[in-house]
This record gives structure tokens, sequence and C-alpha cells, in this order.
């Protein structure tokens, strides 16, 4: 009975080694980073209105008024935060909600990158979050946040001393005080499958973070965030 039950369990293990040995690869920011993207979303590859991009500011056109934004984060909520492998990402409970040409969204979370994915002129910031936020047919939009170093941010240090658990926040504190003055492109979703489709909007304001929070984002993930892609004709407004 012993060898029956030996034999077993060898038999287990091999099959699982086949298995694991199977397992396709994941998409990351190293071997399987962005260059490589398009062997899991082919529109990662082809498509021709992606995100991140760079804006030069000076050649930016002045928003037609439907792209008004209006902001409605503030709220005192609870919200899980985690590491999910590829940066610090927020889900709260009640994120509030954004609208614009009569289209309202609600926020589903935000997530960190090491360095910013959109860039200003050329110029790459300290840190870029995004809030992420979807309306009730599916569609997304997204509010870029630039992060440049600088005095010591409250709402980050709650972040920082709370990944993997919950905690109390206002989705509001995330923002700059102007959030009248933005830039909007059509464009992706800066990760795999890549979806386009997804309205962007990038605060002109950057926020402040220290140096030892900067690097504390870092140490997480000091490489998450994708090249700057072809603008391919899209016009990028300016408010």
């Amino acid at each position: 009975m012993t060898k029956i039950l030996l034999a077993l369990t060898a038999a287990a293990l091999l099959t699982t080694g086949a298995f694991a040995k199977e397992d396709k690869a994941h998409w990351d920011y190293d071997k399987h980073g962005p260059a490589n993207w398009g062997q899991f979303s082919e529109t990662c590859k082809v498509g021709k209105a992606q995100s991140p991009i760079d804006i030069v500011s000076s050649s930016a056109s002045s928003l037609d008024t439907k792209y008004a934004l209006l902001l409605d984060e503030k709220r005192s909520t609870t919200a899980k935060v985690y590491d999910n492998g590829h940066g610090i990402k927020i889900e709260p409970k009640d994120g509030g909600q954004m609208a614009f040409n009569g289209v309202e969204y609600k926020l589903l979370q935000f997530h960190f990158h090491g360095a910013s994915e959109n860039t200003i002129d050329g110029k790459q910031y300290a840190l870029e979050a995004h809030m992420v936020h979807q309306n009730k047919d599916g569609g997304l939009a997204v509010v870029g946040v630039l992060f440049e170093e600088g005095k010591n941010n409250p709402m980050l240090d709650n972040i920082l001393g709370s990944v993997g658990a919950e905690m109390r926040l206002d989705p509001n504190d995330l923002l700059p005080e102007d959030t009248g003055s933005y830039y909007h492109w059509e464009g992706s979703l800066t990760t795999p499958p890549c979806s386009e489709g997804v309205e962007w909007f990038l605060m002109k304001t950057p926020i402040e973070a220290s140096k030892d929070q900067i690097e504390a984002f870092r140490k997480y993930y000091d490489n998450n965030f994708r090249p700057t892609q072809p603008l391919n004709g899209r016009v990028i407004g300016s408010y």
C-alpha cells in the first residue's frame, strides 16, 4: 500500500511540474516588458491611439467646452491598498465621480507609476498617479496626476503605510488645487491589453512628494512605466 501511495504522489508531482512548465508568461516591465507586450495583446503593438504620450505644450489646441471637467471626488471612504504585481493600487469603496460632455464616470481605482508615463515637453516627472473612472456603459476615463520632488505629502505616507491593508482616505487629496487646467487626448490603457477609446485628462499642475516618499514608491517599482507612444495624428487639447 505504501508503494502505491508513493507512486501516486510521484505521478502527481510530475503532472504538477508539467503543468507548471506550460504556464504562459505574464507581462511585466523587464523580460516581458513593453517592447514585447504585443505577444499578450496585439493592440499594444498595432494600436494607433496608444498611451502614454509626450505632450508638446506649444502644439496643444484649445479644448471645446464639452471637455470641461467636473470633478466630484471629495469623499471620506475606506479603501483597499495593495501591491498588484505591477504597482501600488488603491480601490476606494466610494470614490466619487467625474463628468464631462454630460457623461458621468465613477472612480474605480487609482495606482502609481515609479516615474511619470506621460511627459510634457519631454520632461518626465518623479511619479504619476492614474485615477481610473468608468461610465455606466463601460467606457473609461483616466485623470493623470504628476508629482515632483518637494514637501512631504501626508496622503502618500498613509498609502505607503497601508499596503496590504485598508485605510480611510479622501480621493480629492490626490488632486492639485487647480483642477481646471489640464490636457486631453483620446488614448488607451498603458498596460496590456492596451485597450483604446480611453478619455485621458492630465492635470497641468503637479503636486509634491518628498524625496523619501518617491524612493519608498520606487522600492516597490522603479521602472513600471511604459515609454511614450506615437501620436499618429492625434490632436492634444488644452483647457
